[in-house]
């Protein structure tokens, strides 16, 4: 019984100097500025914006607006602008895709749905490499916008932007739990879509 008790706080200060480091590791990969932060996740929120609205024009002006809302947010410590910034963009995303839905409710017979391909600019040296990497980003595109939307954030967010489940669950505005269910329904889903192009 004293081995275990002598035990129990060496695995206690072996757990807290784990987490110690891993907090300091954090630190250390944490932007200087508000600004390297936004410039350093713009390629990416586009990319999110773009899944979820499908359209160029607005998944720009969506990132944009929350580009501007962060600086709001100036003072907040680093830590909080990931999952406060992806949640800002969510909410954008989500406020665009009503609107339109009421526009084209009341101001058309039909839903239009815009076909625009993607802008796939890549200055990649190998053709054939670039070609299969956007063929297989253009099947991951399409099968995720085919995804509920609650789904498609979670799978975003916790495997393309590679957030925690904390993180991810206070960008959506939801439980740890739900986030793991969404996910776990978005990789059913997609593995299902994708099998064929395997």
């Amino acid at each position: 019984m004293s081995r275990e008790a002598d035990d129990a706080p060496t695995a206690t200060a072996a757990e807290a100097h784990a987490q110690a480091a891993s907090r300091e590791e954090a630190a250390a990969r944490l932007p200087g500025s508000l600004e390297e932060f936004l410039a350093g996740i713009g390629t990416r929120a586009f990319r999110f914006a773009e899944l979820g609205l499908r359209h160029r024009d607005d998944s720009l002006d969506a990132v944009q607006d929350a580009m501007m809302k962060m600086l709001a947010y100036r003072d907040r410590p680093a830590g909080e602008w990931t999952p406060l910034f992806w949640s800002i963009l969510r909410s954008r995303i989500v406020d665009t895709q009503r609107r339109r839905t009421f526009r084209l409710r009341w101001l058309s017979p039909a839903p239009e749905r815009d076909d625009t391909a993607l802008d796939w600019a890549d200055d990649a040296p190998d053709p054939s490499r670039a070609f299969d990497g956007r063929e297989a980003y253009g099947r991951l595109a399409e099968a995720l916008s085919a995804l509920p939307r609650r789904q498609r954030e979670a799978f975003s967010l916790r495997v393309l932007e590679e957030l925690d489940v904390a993180t991810t669950a206070r960008a959506m505005g939801c439980s740890e739990g739900a986030v793991k269910t969404h996910l776990s329904r978005a990789r059913e889903a997609l593995q299902r879509q994708l099998e064929d192009w395997r």
